[in-house]
């Protein structure tokens, strides 16, 4: 493993390149001081240029949005025949697009709020097709991470103004009902839960400033929750991943836990954030993994999820249908879960 040339790809070409710079100087941090052979690969669009200049034997993807998290880089390593951290091009591309995310949610039994998708070009007759759907409603982009482009609307002309500001992030918008209730993390790895964290945002919103900045947010480790409510969250988790095909490594689902019996989940998170205030970390470390455990874990379970590789690949990263799963590359670090 640590003869392998680890290619941490980072910034990218979306609204979450700040944040994706921030995870990939963590994770680039942790794997040297382990010894790990790491170079951080600034991601433009001059990608598939760099990485046949500059080989690298493994990818660590660090990138978050659109075009780093949504399949597109995944099937570039995957042609490459470059191994990768995270889920393949098929389950990066369902759960990075919440509308087909909460079809398969639909399809699967797994409770998740109502909504409708409005596109851009129909924004003119938005109170046509709003109709009875009601407030309060919570907006966002149909393709799009880390809260940039949500908000919350009380009436129609709040729904207008929140459709718009999404629509400059996507050309679809996803309208939800808007549920009160706990915000509650599980993470996991491999799909197998490691635990859940409640999130109190000061501001009563989990927006983007309550996500990135220190001290806009409060944290419950584990979830204050009963410990039968507690093991069904983190089944509803385990579901979830599940029902939009599975997730390699490290993986965050974001639910909301109602006061009632109800828990409703809101999305998958194949490419979860490693910044300092990131949820998976914390979660990790309640489960006994610290930062450069976590990052390791993540780095053993690196594979090619399509088909055999035609180029010579260490036994530690085998693809997806080797006899030997790429969990088995870190064995005792996943018994000690």
């Amino acid at each position: 493993m640590k003869d392998k040339r680890i290619g941490i790809l980072m910034g990218g070409l979306s609204a979450e390149r700040e944040v994706s710079i921030t995870t990939g100087d963590a994770v680039f941090k942790a794997l040297t001081e382990r010894g790990y052979i790491a170079t951080k690969v600034f991601v433009d669009r001059d990608i598939d240029q760099v990485l046949r200049q500059e080989p690298i034997d493994v990818a660590f993807i660090a990138l978050h949005g659109s075009y780093g998290e949504d399949g597109c880089m995944q099937g570039l390593l995957e042609l490459l025949q470059i191994p990768y951290t995270g889920a393949g091009v098929t389950e990066s591309a369902i759960a990075m697009d919440k509308l087909k995310t909460k079809e398969l949610f639909r399809l699967h039994n797994v409770s998740t709020p109502p909504y409708y998708v409005v596109e851009s070009e129909q924004l003119g007759d938005l109170e046509e097709i709003h109709g009875s759907f009601g407030y309060p409603a919570f907006v966002k982009p149909r393709r799009q991470g880390s809260s940039i482009g949500t908000g919350r609307a009380n009436d129609l002309e709040e729904l207008r103004g929140a459709c718009e500001e999404a629509a400059r992030f996507d050309t679809a918008i996803l309208v939800e009902r808007f549920i009160e209730g706990r915000e509650v993390a599980v993470g996991l790895l491999d799909g197998r839960a490691l635990g859940a964290i409640e999130i109190v945002p000061k501001s009563g919103v989990y927006d983007y400033k309550s996500k990135y900045q220190k001290g806009r947010s409060d944290y419950h480790l584990p979830a204050r929750l009963s410990p039968t409510r507690y093991a069904g969250v983190l089944r509803i988790a385990e579901r979830a991943v599940r029902a939009v095909g599975g997730a390699s490594g490290g993986a965050r689902v974001d639910i909301l836990v109602s006061e009632g019996e109800n828990e409703y989940v809101l999305e998958v998170n194949t490419l979860p954030g490693m910044t300092p205030t990131s949820l998976l970390p914390k979660i990790a470390a309640g489960a006994g993994l610290d930062f450069g455990d976590l990052c390791e874990a993540m780095l053993a379970r690196a594979s090619l999820k399509i088909g055999r590789s035609s180029r010579t690949i260490s036994s530690s990263f085998p693809t997806a249908h080797d006899d030997q799963s790429a969990l088995s590359a870190s064995t005792d670090l996943h018994d000690a879960l």
